[in-house]
């Protein structure tokens, strides 16, 4: 009978250690052990671009890269967790409950965006987490055109002012204009529980998210949180109030909620603290990878972020080192030393920085050009070609 590695997620790190396993065995010539990925449906959905229009294109089909590699899909959804019986209880495309078994588990379960208890949140906010919300989003905005011009209708406030912030607001004039005309007067507004414009991301990056949400008519108000939210706008923790059909919420994520159903330590968000080789700390035969894991980086002090750049990385070290647990091989220490970020600033362009201390390299079109080649090329899985695909999930690959 084959053992099994089981593979919990389809984003980046899941599918990164289905193929980067799929590479250790075909290495070692083994048919003997068997490569399942658990998941709702068999494609990779491209999150980092949901703030953008078009979001229903904006996935990746994986059916036939894995057939190419011999990777085993089971569709459905993973609800329990049981480390002691070394199985998943998961709900099918039908609806029935099934159980899989392992003989190695990798949780790549992702995150997911934590709505906060407000009045009216959940009736009345969006979100660009999931591609059913981005897309409910993108059909609202595009039923604007339909209402009577108002300042409601005209303005958009986005809660949050991090990285999906920033991006979902620099990207709504253009989103807003296509929809209502050149001549619509048009507000964005970002509410930000920070003191300057930016803050989350630090000095030096700043000074370009200033100079874009001035060029683009961005306002910001600082220090304030949302405190509630209705049908007609938002109100603020200090009472003011905002007229708004549009109230886009993007701050407060968390790692899978079936990270609790294994024993072990956990952040503040979440993650299952891993050892060097991604396994989970504590545990003999349970992985941990993408959002889910807390990983150390390197020696300075620095931990992965949820981000497809260390899913990627954290997924190819993590299917390499569980099939190399069954393999009995020697597994290979999780190292991202290299950390860069590429903020999408709309039509003024972009800014790209390296560094943990985000040291600005590019700004403006050149980084423009550089995030629209990392969001359409360099995310998106290999073809379905098994060579290329193998090769491709090596782990010594530098993915910033």
């Amino acid at each position: 009978m084959k053992q099994h590695i089981l593979i919990v997620g389809a984003g980046f790190g899941g599918v990164w250690s289905a193929l980067s396993a799929a590479r250790l065995l075909d290495q070692h010539d083994r048919n003997d052990i068997q490569i399942s990925v658990l998941a709702p449906q068999a494609e990779l959905r491209i999150r980092p671009r949901f703030y953008e229009p078009d979001v229903h294109t904006m996935m990746a089909p994986l059916a036939g890269l894995f057939d190419s590699v011999g990777v085993n899909f089971v569709q459905g959804v993973a609800e329990s967790i049981d480390v002691n019986r070394r199985q998943v209880g998961y709900r099918d495309a039908f609806g029935g409950q099934a159980i899989l078994g392992y003989d190695r588990l990798v949780l790549a379960a992702g995150s997911k965006l934590m709505r906060p208890d407000l009045e009216g949140m959940l009736e009345h906010a969006f979100d660009v987490d999931e591609i059913e919300q981005a897309s409910r989003l993108e059909a609202h905005l595009k039923s604007l055109a339909a209402l009577p011009d108002s300042p409601a209708r005209n303005t958009v406030v986005v809660a949050g002012g991090g990285f999906t912030g920033i991006e979902t607001a620099t990207e709504m004039p253009a989103r807003l204009r296509a929809v209502l005309g050149n001549d619509a007067k048009i507000r964005v507004i970002v509410v930000d529980r920070g003191p300057t414009i930016g803050a989350a991301l630090g000095e030096g990056i700043s000074p370009s998210i200033i100079e874009a949400s001035d060029h683009l008519g961005i306002e910001w108000i600082l220090n304030a949180s949302v405190a509630s939210v209705d049908a007609g706008g938002v109100t603020l923790s200090d009472g003011k109030r905002i007229e708004s059909r549009t109230v886009i919420w993007t701050v407060g994520f968390r790692a899978s909620p079936l990270t609790g159903q294994i024993p072990g330590t956990h952040d503040r968000q979440g993650r299952l603290h891993v050892d060097g080789y991604l396994k989970v700390l504590g545990q003999n035969d349970v992985y941990a990878t993408g959002d889910v894991a807390y990983a150390a980086t390197d020696d300075l002090g620095n931990y992965a972020a949820m981000s497809c750049q260390h899913a990627i990385a954290l997924g190819r070290y993590a299917g390499n080192n569980v099939a190399a647990d069954l393999l009995g091989v020697a597994p290979m220490t999780y190292s991202q030393p290299k950390y860069v970020t590429c903020l999408d600033l709309g039509a003024w362009g972009a800014v790209y920085t390296e560094g943990w201390d985000r040291q600005v390299k590019l700004v403006g079109q050149e980084a423009k050009e550089l995030k629209h080649q990392i969001n359409s090329v360099w995310i998106y899985p290999p073809a379905a070609d098994r060579t290329a695909a193998l090769a491709a999930a090596d782990p010594s690959i530098p993915v910033a």
